[in-house]
């Protein structure tokens, strides 16, 4: 039995990947920012007689992070397992997004796994084991869409850490997997489509010919979005495989866009007609 953390347990991949976990009996720590959304998690773990533990745990915050690592680890020890999976997105220009949206999705996406991991990381060093699974995209690997330059960038950067993180514990017997989902369906998408935010009401503003377009995109990609359960399945086998590579994908279109890469160097996704002053590829969003 390991002893596993994942955050951002309300929905999604992280939802789907603690069920998995506690389906092998695992003890699961399945952290929540908000306890009011676990229902559906909770519901669904008492519908298979599993057990597992629902701590709160905000990655934006020192004091959550550190308080709920800290209460895990004082009843069962070091963690074997951490998944980072908790994730926002904010859709909107570079230019007009509110710069406090911005920071939200680097203060969750990069600084919130890096809060975690160095809070466990101590007790995986002092036992000599630990695998570490960041959850990024495949958003960090591709040409990033309009208005998801931010929410590319938080992930491409937690991609860089990752790398850097794998070279520094790996003497001490801790692995590193950086996950790159393609499209799944999550939560995180449903809000990607809720509007963008640049701070101008719809039809407004200079890109306001662009919020058409990115909604045509947004339902594309949900359309073709796969089943967060096999976004789990790949964490778990991140977890279990010590040959994982670094950088890993996950998903249909992820591994398409690789196998393309490899031989051409570009990727492939769902396109849609775009305004004629910038035509860039658009990249399907993933979850955490």
């Amino acid at each position: 039995m390991r002893s596993v953390l994942v955050t951002g347990c309300g929905s999604g991949i992280g939802l789907e990947t603690a069920l998995a976990f506690a389906r092998r009996g695992d003890r699961v720590h399945a952290c929540v920012r908000d306890p009011a959304t676990a229902g559906e998690l909770l519901r669904r773990a008492r519908a298979e007689e599993l057990t597992l533990d629902v701590p709160k745990l905000d990655v934006t915050d020192d004091a959550s992070v550190t308080a709920a690592v800290t209460a895990v680890q004082d009843r069962h020890g070091p963690l074997d397992v951490l998944v980072n999976n908790a994730g926002v997105d904010r859709t909107g220009p570079a230019e007009t997004m509110p710069l406090e949206q911005a920071r939200t999705v680097f203060e969750t996406n990069f600084w919130g796994p890096l809060r975690v991991a160095r809070a466990v990381l101590p007790g995986m060093r002092a036992r000599g084991s630990g695998v570490i699974v960041n959850v990024s995209s495949l958003a960090a690997r591709t040409f990033a869409v309009p208005h998801g330059g931010f929410y590319a960038a938080s992930k491409a950067a937690l991609g860089a850490l990752s790398e850097a993180l794998y070279a520094e514990v790996q003497p001490f017997g801790i692995r590193v997997v950086c996950l790159e989902p393609g499209s799944f369906a999550t939560a995180i998408q449903r809000a990607s489509r809720a509007g963008a935010a640049d701070g101008q009401p719809p039809g407004t503003g200079p890109y306001a010919a662009d919020h058409a377009w990115l909604d045509r995109f947004l339902a594309r990609v949900a359309e073709g979005a796969a089943d967060s359960a096999e976004a789990a399945r790949a964490v778990l086998a991140a977890a279990d495989d010590p040959t994982t590579p670094l950088h890993t994908v996950a998903g249909d279109d992820a591994r398409a866009f690789s196998r393309a890469r490899g031989s051409s160097g570009t990727g492939t996704g769902p396109r849609l007609a775009r305004p004629a002053r910038a035509t860039p590829r658009p990249v399907p969003r993933s979850a955490g």
